[in-house]
């Protein structure tokens, strides 16, 4: 008989870090207001929590963070200038980010990690599984990775980590898990976690990526784990303890998400990303396709005339060269 454990209602979102790789943009606008087409990554992922029944959000947050209390709040200048105007729908856009969820937020301080930023979240968790979600992963919504991984947690106990494959040379650039099977595909049973092997050594090509539902008993190991690499708290140090010892605080599970995820933690990924939500929204996608072909159709052709330039100027110069020597070489005979 399957076991059932507490409702997990609480989700967690650091979001104090600087965001250096996209300055200067992020000089005084915090990285996770960036936007994605028309909305800032950080309310795709508020909407995610919400979708998977975590409508109490507490987001971890630091200097310089007050634009994102200020997008999850109410504008009443804003609101009643589109009322005057009767513009229905920038209205309802406008109230929609404020009346997603119940939102918390305590700040950092001292950024010290992200097990660090996790472990402020305690006094608000209490006793309970909570859900922690990167705003650097976006997770699409019509995969709902979070939904599973709850429901799995709920079924058996400790923690959920979210996993996906990843091609073997790339996997020293993320955490990895060592697993084994259990009864269900998309599902696994973590034994070892290794921050950023290298591929010879990896235990597997299953990377670690923003979406964890934890054990609250996560918190004591946090409080107990010795800062590492740059003086920082790591959530995978403590994880792998709770991998190694169950009676720590229950198993560690991984989801193992085949679906569709957009990476906006660097600038070509966030790129990526906001050319493939815009090809796939309804109002945008049409009229963005057809300029996006014309012009990657653009790019490919002067693309190909260079390099056909460029190989007429090699055989140019071999030709030049073959001529050169011919002209020495009768010239060293007449001679």
């Amino acid at each position: 008989m399957t076991q059932s454990h507490p409702r997990i209602s609480k989700a967690v979102i650091p979001a104090a870090g600087l965001g250096t790789r996209f300055l200067p943009a992020t000089k005084a606008t915090p990285k996770e207001m960036l936007p994605v087409v028309d909305k800032p990554a950080i309310q795709y992922v508020v909407e995610e929590a919400v979708a998977a029944g975590l409508a109490d959000v507490l987001m971890i947050t630091g200097r310089n963070k007050r634009p994102l209390e200020d997008h999850f709040d109410r504008n009443y200048e804003l609101e009643e200038a589109l009322t005057r105007k009767g513009d229905a729908n920038r209205l309802a856009k406008v109230q929609e980010s404020s009346d997603l969820a119940t939102m918390h937020y305590v700040r950092q301080g001292d950024p010290r990690g992200l097990g660090h930023a996790v472990l402020c979240a305690a006094p608000h968790v209490g006793d309970q599984p909570f859900a922690v979600l990167l705003g650097d992963d976006l997770i699409d919504p019509r995969d709902p990775l979070l939904a599973r991984m709850v429901e799995i947690q709920e079924q058996k106990g400790g923690s959920v980590i979210a996993l996906m494959e990843v091609d073997p040379a790339q996997i020293h650039l993320y955490g990895c898990a060592a697993v084994t099977a259990t009864g269900e595909a998309d599902v696994v049973r973590v034994t070892d976690l290794v921050e950023k092997p290298d591929p010879a050594e990896a235990p597997s090509n299953l990377a670690i990526i923003g979406r964890y539902v934890l054990d609250p008993a996560v918190f004591d190991i946090l409080r107990k784990t010795e800062p590492g690499r740059g003086n920082e708290i790591q959530l995978t140090d403590a994880l792998q303890k709770l991998a190694e010892n169950e009676s720590l605080g229950g198993p560690v599970h991984g989801v193992v998400f085949k679906g569709r995820r957009y990476d906006t933690g660097d600038r070509g990924d966030y790129l990526r990303a906001i050319v493939r939500l815009a090809c796939e929204r309804e109002d945008l996608g049409p009229e963005f396709r057809t300029w996006l072909r014309g012009f990657v159709t653009e790019e490919m052709t002067k693309d190909m005339k260079e390099g056909m330039e460029q190989d007429m100027k090699k055989d140019t110069v071999k030709d030049t060269a073959k001529d050169t020597a011919k002209d020495m070489t009768g010239e060293m005979q007449e001679a």
